[in-house]
């Protein structure tokens, strides 16, 4: 759909974008740059080549990782945000205000895979608030990340 509209943004909320058109392909990848660039397991990413892609807040920083590619970041916060290469551009899925609806469909750079990740599901789970330890401080924690939506002005004034 052509009229397709996302948001999305750095943790922080100093870098925020738009998205105006038809997403591509979603992907994650388990390459080493994409490992490290994300500081990861792997980095989900989805392609906005022939999207309309608009900086509404602030821009990104951009390191070139290789002789073909550079990544873009929040230079406040550090956010992974963009994968650009030659044949276009992909932002990084989990930056999106609503990532539930960006199904990768594929998983590239197997090579790199790091032998534990296809078990993580396995792992037992447990909900933030279980863990008693930590419970002290999360019943009082005051989040400073940037909301999944727009906003006029960020930070708010009452920090």
């Amino acid at each position: 759909m052509a009229d397709e509209i996302h948001t999305g943004g750095c943790q922080c909320g100093a870098v925020r974008f738009r998205v105006e058109g038809k997403l591509g392909d979603a992907s994650v990848c388990h390459c080493r740059m994409c490992q490290k660039a994300s500081g990861n397991f792997y980095l989900p990413l989805v392609s906005v080549r022939g999207a309309k892609v608009t900086w509404t807040r602030g821009g990104r920083k951009r390191f070139q990782s290789s002789n073909a590619v550079w990544r873009g970041f929040c230079g406040n916060c550090g956010t992974p945000l963009t994968f650009e290469a030659p044949d276009g551009m992909a932002l990084a899925i989990a930056a999106f205000d609503r990532p539930e609806g960006i199904v990768p469909t594929i998983q590239w750079g197997i090579e790199a895979k790091l032998p534990y990740v296809d078990h993580v599901p396995e792992l037992p789970g447990e909900e933030t608030m279980a863990d008693t330890e930590a419970t002290s401080f999360l019943a009082d924690l005051v989040s400073y990340q940037h909301p999944d939506h727009d906003t006029q002005t960020w930070p708010p004034e009452e920090r």
